[in-house]
């Protein structure tokens, strides 16, 4: 019986396609990610444990407030985490490696609670000598609290596939 439901479920499967190629990318092409995250005090705990960030502004709400905070503040390595990963679907999720971030700015603590939101811009594509097979996009990516404002902001460049 099982085999059976195994080979109906093969012979229907369909390839499902998520992400782009380096031919979908155009100049200043912008892309509103989906859905967003709210950081929960769990999603900090653990992040901070796991990472070793022993701060107590992250961990404890009152030393946090004592600091002029509204509350824990969230880990900052995992507000700029988690607005790049919501934009790995739109931008690299076909796979390619990834070259690196630059220009990083933090523009203001984010507190446990908050959902973000990510937008991305194309900045840059070219063609590498080296890899005919794919090309080189740069994105500018803005993470955002729930009024629009941004919390972070970052470039960041991969190889991306081209299409086959």
């Amino acid at each position: 019986m099982t085999d059976t439901i195994v080979t109906d479920l093969k012979a229907r499967a369909r390839t499902w396609h998520r992400g782009n190629y380096y031919e979908d990318f155009a100049q200043d092409q912008t892309f509103v990610h989906h859905w967003g995250r709210t950081l929960t005090e769990a999603d900090n705990t653990v992040f901070t444990a796991l990472t070793l960030h022993y701060n107590p502004i992250y961990t404890n709400a009152d030393f946090a407030r004592a600091q002029g905070h509204a509350g824990a503040v969230v880990c900052p390595l995992l507000v700029f985490n988690t607005i790049f990963g919501l934009s790995v679907e739109d931008l690299s999720e076909i796979g390619g490696p990834f070259l690196g971030v630059d220009k990083m700015t933090h523009h203001r603590p984010v507190v446990v609670g908050e959902t973000v939101y990510a937008q991305s811009r194309v900045i840059d594509r070219r063609e590498p000598k080296s890899r005919p097979d794919y090309g080189i996009v740069t994105w500018a990516t803005t993470g955002l609290d729930e009024t629009g404002v941004p919390v972070i902001d970052f470039q960041r460049s991969n190889l991306v596939r081209k299409r086959p």
